[in-house]
């Protein structure tokens, strides 16, 4: 029997299901806001509101219970900076589910979830995020060849230089030599 098991299956294995709430977590906490299937919703948000309350404490030990569900320290120090002290007051409550509807490709009802006062929290630059850091690395690389394609040009430019010089000069003496 089923009696007294509270956590829903989702379909999923035990390790899919904690990828999947650890993921579902990690972009409410970045964005404030996701949209997902109802079933999910309600799970991530119970699973958020634990990590908030993990984080309220604010000791190292419920830093690393956060780090051994979250595995991204960044988002974990954004949940101990940003996230948590604007729920210090509050008892629980820190997400709301509201139901958008079915979706239309398969009929799967759709909720919003939302961390409650999330104009209250800090915004993240898209500079922290680790996703967004090879994007500049390409155009360093794009700019270091385009300055040694104008050191080669500048080399070549200053070698013809001399070389066109040279012959004039053999040629102002030869004729010179002729004449006496």
């Amino acid at each position: 029997m089923r009696h007294r098991k509270s956590i829903k299956k989702l379909g999923r294995t035990a390790s899919h299901r904690k990828a999947l709430l650890a993921n579902l977590a990690r972009e409410l906490i970045t964005h404030k806001r996701i949209t997902t299937t109802l079933a999910k919703a309600k799970e991530a948000g119970k699973f958020t509101e634990r990590m908030i309350t993990f984080a309220k404490r604010g000791d190292v030990h419920a830093r690393r219970q956060v780090l051994k569900y979250m595995r991204h320290k960044d988002i974990v120090n954004m949940l101990f900076e940003e996230v948590a002290p604007v729920y210090k007051d509050r008892e629980g409550g820190y997400t709301r589910v509201l139901k958008l509807g079915r979706r239309q490709g398969d009929a799967a009802k759709t909720a919003l979830l939302e961390l409650v006062d999330s104009e209250k929290i800090g915004t993240i630059s898209a500079s922290e995020v680790k996703t967004e850091t090879p994007k500049p690395k390409k155009e360093k690389v794009e700019e270091v060849k385009a300055e040694a394609v104008e050191e080669v040009k500048v080399e070549e430019v200053v070698a013809e230089q001399p070389a066109a010089e040279a012959p004039e000069e053999t040629k102002s003496e030869d004729s010179t030599d002729k004449k006496e």
